[in-house]
């Protein structure tokens, strides 16, 4: 009998859903919605207990150095700013590995500009190396041009829609990888000239008029010590 009250069909039992005049306060909330945002809180409620009694119980002598090394700008707890937390060789050893790595970055760039750039050359068909063909007279020139020409032009009709989407591709990553090349080098030039800004010596900055060939950007001139 158990089997066969089991294959009797029974109707499905579905949530109860938001009343058509309560739509507009979302969905309805649910037993188990009901448990997670008490959970929370009462669990608000203990953390701001302890809070309470923290104060209520503290010292009112107590003193550490945090209160006096840090503030609550824009009413958030924040540690005040060091100042000279590192020596002046240190900050001098810390610019160098920066300007390693953005050295590296860019020549790893350059790298793959290079590659992609002889792939780019093999695929369309154009090898880097040229190949000089040497005609006897003016018509034999004029078929090997000719020749030439209908090679390229057989080339260009037959490449796939697969390999030519593949090349587009390829395209606007070389110059993506050419323009993030570019930043990298004008990165690599302003840190090195802010590290030998840093190293000793008297330098001043040079005026416009005095530059042989102005391009905007500063120009430092140091004055020449006497080498032992």
């Amino acid at each position: 009998m158990s089997s066969l009250r089991n294959c009797v069909p029974r109707p499905a039992h579905k949530e109860r859903s938001q009343p058509q005049a309560r739509k507009k306060f979302g969905l309805l909330e649910k037993h188990k919605d009901y448990v997670v945002r008490a959970k929370a809180y009462h669990k608000k409620q203990d953390t701001l207990k302890v809070l309470r009694q923290k104060a209520a119980f503290k010292n009112p002598d107590e003193f550490n150095f945090k209160m006096i090394n840090s503030g609550t700008p824009g009413g958030y707890h924040r540690p005040k700013d060091e100042v000279n937390k590192y020596s002046a060789e240190e900050l001098m050893i810390m610019k160098t590995q920066d300007i390693g790595y953005v050295f590296q970055k860019w020549q790893s760039e350059k790298n793959k500009i290079d590659k992609l750039t002889s792939s780019l050359q093999c695929t369309e068909g154009q090898s880097s190396r040229r190949h000089v063909y040497y005609a006897e007279d003016r018509e034999e020139a004029r078929e090997l041009e000719s020749e030439s020409r209908s090679r390229s032009d057989i080339s260009a009709r037959g490449t796939p829609k697969d390999i030519q989407k593949k090349m587009d591709r390829s395209y606007r990553d070389l110059e993506a990888r050419k323009s993030r090349a570019n930043n990298l080098e004008k990165l690599y030039a302003d840190m090195s000239m802010q590290k030998e800004l840093q190293k000793k010596g008297r330098k001043r900055k040079l005026r416009e008029d005095e530059i042989l060939n102005p391009n905007g950007k500063p120009v430092y001139k140091w004055r020449a010590d006497r080498k032992r």
